[in-house]
Protein backbone atom coordinates (compact mmCIF):
# COMPACT_ATOMS: atom_id res chain seq x y z
CA UNK A 1 0.00 0.00 0.00
CA UNK A 2 1.05 3.61 -0.73
CA UNK A 3 -0.03 5.78 2.39
CA UNK A 4 0.57 9.66 1.42
CA UNK A 5 1.02 12.72 4.08
CA UNK A 6 0.29 16.14 2.31
CA UNK A 7 0.06 19.41 3.99
CA UNK A 8 1.71 22.87 4.13
CA UNK A 9 5.53 23.94 5.36
CA UNK A 10 5.16 23.68 9.25
CA UNK A 11 1.97 21.24 8.98
CA UNK A 12 3.83 18.46 10.83
CA UNK A 13 3.75 15.90 7.96
CA UNK A 14 7.01 14.67 9.06
CA UNK A 15 5.66 13.81 12.84
CA UNK A 16 2.77 12.51 11.60
CA UNK A 17 4.86 9.85 9.00
CA UNK A 18 7.07 9.12 11.90
CA UNK A 19 4.40 8.16 14.16
CA UNK A 20 1.89 6.52 12.15
CA UNK A 21 5.45 4.46 10.76
CA UNK A 22 5.93 3.44 14.00
CA UNK A 23 2.03 2.91 14.52
CA UNK A 24 1.32 0.36 11.77
CA UNK A 25 4.85 -0.65 11.17
CA UNK A 26 4.90 1.57 7.80
CA UNK A 27 8.11 1.94 5.89
CA UNK A 28 8.61 5.89 5.65
CA UNK A 29 9.99 8.05 3.14
CA UNK A 30 10.71 11.14 3.97
CA UNK A 31 11.10 14.58 2.15
CA UNK A 32 14.43 15.73 0.92
CA UNK A 33 14.77 18.31 2.60
CA UNK A 34 18.33 18.54 4.49
CA UNK A 35 20.49 17.11 1.73
CA UNK A 36 18.36 19.74 -1.03
CA UNK A 37 21.36 21.59 -2.63
CA UNK A 38 18.77 24.41 -3.84
CA UNK A 39 16.73 24.82 -0.48
CA UNK A 40 18.94 27.59 0.94
CA UNK A 41 18.94 29.56 -2.24
CA UNK A 42 15.77 29.50 -3.07
CA UNK A 43 14.83 31.15 0.06
CA UNK A 44 17.36 33.79 -0.61
CA UNK A 45 15.88 34.50 -4.08
CA UNK A 46 13.12 32.67 -5.06
CA UNK A 47 12.75 34.01 -8.78
CA UNK A 48 16.47 32.84 -9.71
CA UNK A 49 15.85 29.48 -7.98
CA UNK A 50 12.69 28.61 -8.05
CA UNK A 51 12.58 26.30 -11.40
CA UNK A 52 15.87 24.50 -10.21
CA UNK A 53 13.93 23.46 -6.90
CA UNK A 54 10.94 22.32 -8.55
CA UNK A 55 12.73 20.07 -10.91
CA UNK A 56 14.75 19.19 -8.43
CA UNK A 57 12.17 17.82 -6.15
CA UNK A 58 9.66 16.44 -9.06
CA UNK A 59 12.74 14.16 -10.06
CA UNK A 60 13.38 12.72 -6.79
CA UNK A 61 9.73 12.58 -6.03
CA UNK A 62 9.00 10.71 -9.42
CA UNK A 63 11.86 8.47 -8.46
CA UNK A 64 10.26 7.67 -5.15
CA UNK A 65 6.66 6.81 -6.82
CA UNK A 66 8.26 4.62 -9.34
CA UNK A 67 9.95 2.83 -6.39
CA UNK A 68 6.97 2.50 -4.17
CA UNK A 69 4.93 1.15 -7.02
CA UNK A 70 7.71 -1.37 -7.04
CA UNK A 71 7.72 -2.07 -3.61
CA UNK A 72 5.71 -4.96 -1.31
CA UNK A 73 5.92 -3.08 1.40
CA UNK A 74 3.54 -0.60 2.75
CA UNK A 75 5.00 2.20 2.48
CA UNK A 76 3.91 6.19 4.33
CA UNK A 77 5.16 9.34 2.06
CA UNK A 78 6.22 12.24 3.55
CA UNK A 79 4.55 14.71 0.76
CA UNK A 80 3.64 13.95 -2.56
CA UNK A 81 4.44 14.48 -6.30
CA UNK A 82 0.90 16.01 -7.16
CA UNK A 83 1.50 18.79 -4.31
CA UNK A 84 5.00 20.00 -6.30
CA UNK A 85 3.06 20.11 -9.68
CA UNK A 86 -0.71 21.50 -8.42
CA UNK A 87 0.31 23.39 -5.43
CA UNK A 88 4.02 24.92 -5.23
CA UNK A 89 5.12 25.37 -8.86
CA UNK A 90 1.93 27.00 -9.67
CA UNK A 91 1.83 28.95 -6.50
CA UNK A 92 5.44 30.42 -8.05
CA UNK A 93 4.25 30.97 -11.58
CA UNK A 94 1.38 33.11 -9.93
CA UNK A 95 3.29 35.21 -7.74
CA UNK A 96 5.64 35.91 -10.31
CA UNK A 97 8.60 33.85 -8.90
CA UNK A 98 8.68 31.24 -12.22
CA UNK A 99 8.51 32.70 -15.61
CA UNK A 100 6.02 31.54 -18.43
CA UNK A 101 8.74 29.52 -19.64
CA UNK A 102 9.94 27.67 -17.11
CA UNK A 103 6.15 26.58 -15.69
CA UNK A 104 5.33 25.78 -19.09
CA UNK A 105 8.03 23.77 -19.30
CA UNK A 106 8.04 21.88 -15.69
CA UNK A 107 4.05 21.61 -16.49
CA UNK A 108 4.77 19.03 -19.62
CA UNK A 109 7.29 16.90 -17.72
CA UNK A 110 4.58 16.85 -14.65
CA UNK A 111 2.11 15.74 -17.00
CA UNK A 112 4.26 13.09 -18.72
CA UNK A 113 5.45 11.51 -15.50
CA UNK A 114 1.94 11.91 -14.20
CA UNK A 115 0.24 9.67 -16.90
CA UNK A 116 2.53 6.84 -15.37
CA UNK A 117 1.72 7.64 -11.79
CA UNK A 118 -1.48 5.72 -10.07
CA UNK A 119 -3.00 7.76 -7.13
CA UNK A 120 -1.93 6.78 -3.86
CA UNK A 121 -4.10 4.39 -1.91
CA UNK A 122 -4.54 6.99 1.16
CA UNK A 123 -3.87 10.62 1.10
CA UNK A 124 -3.85 12.15 4.66
CA UNK A 125 -4.53 15.90 4.14
CA UNK A 126 -3.39 18.22 7.65
CA UNK A 127 -5.33 21.71 7.08
CA UNK A 128 -4.26 24.49 9.18
CA UNK A 129 -4.49 27.92 9.75
CA UNK A 130 -1.92 30.34 8.99
CA UNK A 131 -0.61 31.45 12.25
CA UNK A 132 -0.70 27.74 13.50
CA UNK A 133 2.13 27.06 10.47
CA UNK A 134 4.04 29.81 11.61
CA UNK A 135 4.13 29.12 14.94
CA UNK A 136 5.36 25.54 14.04
CA UNK A 137 8.36 27.01 11.48
CA UNK A 138 9.15 29.21 14.16
CA UNK A 139 9.50 26.24 16.75
CA UNK A 140 11.91 23.32 14.56
CA UNK A 141 13.99 26.43 14.18
CA UNK A 142 15.77 26.09 10.26
CA UNK A 143 17.45 29.08 9.82
CA UNK A 144 16.69 28.78 6.06
CA UNK A 145 12.71 28.69 6.59
CA UNK A 146 13.04 31.78 8.79
CA UNK A 147 12.53 34.56 5.77
CA UNK A 148 9.75 32.55 4.23
CA UNK A 149 6.82 35.49 3.46
CA UNK A 150 3.74 35.28 5.26
CA UNK A 151 1.59 36.04 1.27
CA UNK A 152 3.78 32.76 0.31
CA UNK A 153 2.41 30.47 2.95
CA UNK A 154 -1.06 32.18 2.36
CA UNK A 155 -1.08 31.49 -1.44
CA UNK A 156 0.16 28.06 -0.87
CA UNK A 157 -2.63 27.25 1.75
CA UNK A 158 -5.47 28.64 -0.75
CA UNK A 159 -3.80 26.40 -3.34
CA UNK A 160 -4.13 23.08 -1.13
CA UNK A 161 -7.81 23.81 -0.41
CA UNK A 162 -8.06 24.56 -3.56
CA UNK A 163 -6.61 20.86 -4.71
CA UNK A 164 -8.26 19.10 -2.08
CA UNK A 165 -11.65 20.49 -3.05
CA UNK A 166 -11.28 18.30 -6.31
CA UNK A 167 -8.63 15.25 -4.97
CA UNK A 168 -10.80 12.16 -6.56
CA UNK A 169 -8.79 9.63 -4.40
CA UNK A 170 -9.37 8.30 -0.91
CA UNK A 171 -9.04 11.15 1.49
CA UNK A 172 -8.66 12.00 5.02
CA UNK A 173 -8.45 15.37 6.40
CA UNK A 174 -6.27 15.71 9.57
CA UNK A 175 -7.52 19.66 11.35
CA UNK A 176 -4.14 20.56 12.30
CA UNK A 177 -5.13 23.05 14.89
CA UNK A 178 -6.82 21.32 17.02
CA UNK A 179 -5.24 18.12 16.66
CA UNK A 180 -2.03 18.16 18.37
CA UNK A 181 -1.58 14.66 17.34
CA UNK A 182 2.65 15.13 18.30
CA UNK A 183 1.68 16.06 21.79
CA UNK A 184 -1.43 14.49 22.65
CA UNK A 185 -2.48 10.77 22.85
CA UNK A 186 -5.68 11.35 22.70
CA UNK A 187 -5.31 13.42 19.67
CA UNK A 188 -3.28 10.69 17.45
CA UNK A 189 -5.73 8.38 18.23
CA UNK A 190 -8.31 10.13 17.01
CA UNK A 191 -6.21 10.74 13.32
CA UNK A 192 -5.24 6.45 13.49
CA UNK A 193 -9.10 5.94 14.46
CA UNK A 194 -9.73 7.76 11.19
CA UNK A 195 -7.33 5.54 8.89
CA UNK A 196 -8.28 2.37 10.65
CA UNK A 197 -11.91 3.16 9.64
CA UNK A 198 -10.99 4.31 5.85
CA UNK A 199 -8.25 1.63 4.97
CA UNK A 200 -9.98 -1.06 6.64
CA UNK A 201 -13.45 -0.32 7.42
CA UNK A 202 -13.28 -0.40 10.98
CA UNK A 203 -15.27 1.78 13.34
CA UNK A 204 -13.23 3.62 16.02
CA UNK A 205 -13.72 1.95 19.51
CA UNK A 206 -14.93 4.43 22.42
Amino acid sequence: MHIAIAGNIGSGKTTLTKMLAHRYGWTPRFEPVDNNPYLADFYEDMARWSFNLQVYFLNKRFKEVVEISQSDETIIQDRTIFEDARIFAPNLHGQGLMSDRDFQNYSDLFDLMISLVKLPDLMIYIRSTIPNLVSQIQKRGRDYEQTIRLDYLEGLNKRYEEWIATYKGNLIIVDGDTLKFGDNVQDFKKVTDMIDAKLYGLFPMD
